[in-house]
């Protein structure tokens, strides 16, 4: 069997200017693949900047890659047409950093709804159309009667993103993308929209690669984490491993920027610190290596990835003793 998405050696430029073209590297030789038989919930996790939101647009078909291949269900989504493109389309959602952007604040919260319902031809009749809606609000939470026939500047934040996800959900899709999605929702309702992500992966067999900065969410939702940083892979892994015990010396940064529960405990407090760039962000070796304090003579040419154990791997020549990781084999330290 096929997998559900496979990420071959992806990268993306972006390029601006006529006569003095300037390129940027967002993302560069990522490689991914995620089971269909096995639904789970993956974290991208990085800085604004690391190219998640790139990584977001590729995998949503929204923009094509500059290099490498994204493959679903064994064929290339650049070249799906006709009703192989629709199936794509239906089966790959989306669940964006914005709850307000997806609403038209002239017709009421049934039109987001069955407007998919409709495209996709999901439904005989209206009496059905409104029983699949009133089902997805219902795996996310949300009362029919409370919800139905509301516009949306009668709802709260964390409802509107919620429909969101019903939205997605009345589709039945098989990956959902979810970008940001509780970074605009007040703090008392993201564990409500992070516990629906959860039950939708639980119950409804959908996979998840939720995208975000926050690595506290990231650990509460996802079994399995990759860290960006300037488009390439620093760290990847089992999210309990790597945010627990981070090699990499930019997880390390991340991590120590969390706020931990313990008043004794000042942000920053470790050894490692980030250095400002010098001479530019522009660099042929380790994408880190300006800010990084361990830096060496080796760190010209850029590291490759290194298993450090069965549940870890970082692009880091501080780990140059550990076995190579091919980049198409880094699905294999990502737990399902």
């Amino acid at each position: 069997m096929a997998p559900l998405l496979e990420l071959r050696n992806v990268s993306k430029v972006y390029s601006r200017g006529l006569i003095n073209k300037v390129s940027t590297k967002a993302l560069t030789d990522i490689s991914l693949t995620i089971d269909e038989d096995e639904p789970t919930i993956m974290t991208v996790a990085g800085e604004s900047g690391s190219g998640k939101t790139t990584l977001a647009m590729l995998l949503l078909g929204f923009i094509p890659p500059t290099g490498g291949q994204i493959i679903y269900k064994g064929q290339d989504i650049t070249k799906l047409r006709g009703p192989e493109r629709m199936t794509f389309r239906r089966e790959v959602q989306a669940v964006f950093q914005d709850p307000f952007a997806v609403f038209n604040p002239f017709y009421t919260v049934d039109h987001l709804l069955s407007v998919p319902i409709e495209k996709f031809k999901l439904a005989k009749s209206k009496a059905q159309a409104r029983d699949k809606m009133a089902e997805a609000l219902n795996a996310v939470g949300l009362r029919p009667d409370d919800i139905l026939g509301r516009f949306p500047h009668q709802l709260s934040g964390g409802q509107r993103q919620r429909i969101n996800v019903a939205r997605a959900l009345v589709l039945k899709p098989r990956l959902l993308v979810a970008d940001e999605p509780v970074s605009m929702v007040d703090a008392s309702l993201r564990a409500n929209i992070l516990e629906t992500l959860r039950t939708l992966q639980r119950e409804h067999g959908v996979t998840i690669i939720y995208i975000t900065h926050d690595l506290t969410t990231a650990y509460h939702i996802a079994k399995s984490i990759v860290v960006l940083y300037r488009g390439g892979v620093m760290e990847a892994g089992d999210v309990d491993a790597v945010i627990k015990r981070p090699q990499h010396p930019y997880t390390r940064l991340l991590v120590d920027s969390i706020p931990w529960p313990d008043l004794d405990r000042r942000w920053g407090e470790t050894e490692l610190k980030a250095k400002e760039a010098e001479g530019g962000e522009k660099t042929t070796g380790c994408r880190f290596a300006p800010r990084c304090p361990f830096v060496m003579d080796q760190c010209a040419t850029p590291p490759p990835l290194f298993q450090l154990n069965q549940r870890q791997t970082a692009s880091c020549f501080l780990y140059a003793s550990q076995p190579e990781l091919q980049p198409e084999r880094l699905s294999e330290l990502l737990p399902v």
